[in-house]
């Protein structure tokens, strides 16, 4: 039985803002702590990742899916796993919850709540990276959706830890993930001028995806 509308709402502002958390906080503590060794940062910030959406997938997927993605969201729409009127309030919720999620790393570290950043993710290696990023995480999700569903908090989690370091862009692969991260200038962050051009490139990732899921594992 698919829970009420407001408490899975509430369930992706949550898990979002728990996950933009734990990305913004664990670069600012691997930044911190690394001695300015970029390498030592990045991996401090992998594996609190990864880490966290296994857990962060396995407690709120019950209740609404645990998306925290805009992308995530439209894809099941598209095939007619999520009512296309439950969209934008999915979207607006995880958007919401990752701000709010940064805004929470920011108080934890004490540093300025209101920040813009200035770390430029700019050119074609960056937006092709978003590409295949976003491109296999849909493959992932919908190959252990498809085959493997209990499994799909862990794959999720090792995928995003391995995308972490063979994409250029540390893979963001996710639009709410990418507005939010905007607006902290630290380790994580992004540059306003990349958003648009990152979240263009997730979403032909993700219907990519979609067209690869639909010829791998062809539903009746």
């Amino acid at each position: 039985m698919k829970e009420p509308l407001l408490r899975r709402l509430f369930a992706e502002a949550l898990s979002t803002a728990l996950l933009l958390a734990i990305v913004v906080g664990s670069g600012m503590m691997g930044a911190a702590l690394s001695g300015g060794n970029d390498a030592i940062a990045l991996l401090g910030n992998t594996i609190s990742t990864g880490a966290g959406l296994v857990v962060l997938i396995t407690i709120f997927g019950p209740i609404s899916g645990a998306h925290m993605n805009p992308v995530v969201s439209l894809g099941a729409a598209l095939l007619g796993e999520l009512a296309w009127k439950d969209v934008p309030t999915y979207v607006v919720a995880q958007i919401i919850g990752a701000i709010i999620g940064v805004f929470c790393a920011h108080l934890m570290f004490d540093v300025s709540v209101f920040q813009v950043s200035m770390k430029l993710r700019l050119g074609s290696a960056q937006i092709f990276s978003e590409f295949i990023a976003t491109f296999g995480l849909m493959l992932t999700i919908l190959g252990c959706v498809r085959r493997a569903p209990s499994f799909t908090p862990v794959a999720v989690g090792l995928y995003i830890t391995a995308a972490y370091w063979f994409t250029a862009s540390t893979s963001f692969a996710n639009p709410a993930v990418t507005v939010a991260r905007s607006l902290t200038d630290t380790f994580a962050g992004i540059a306003p001028s990349g958003v648009l051009p990152f979240i263009a490139a997730q979403m032909v990732g993700m219907l990519a995806g979609l067209l690869a899921a639909r010829i791998l594992w062809p539903q009746k």
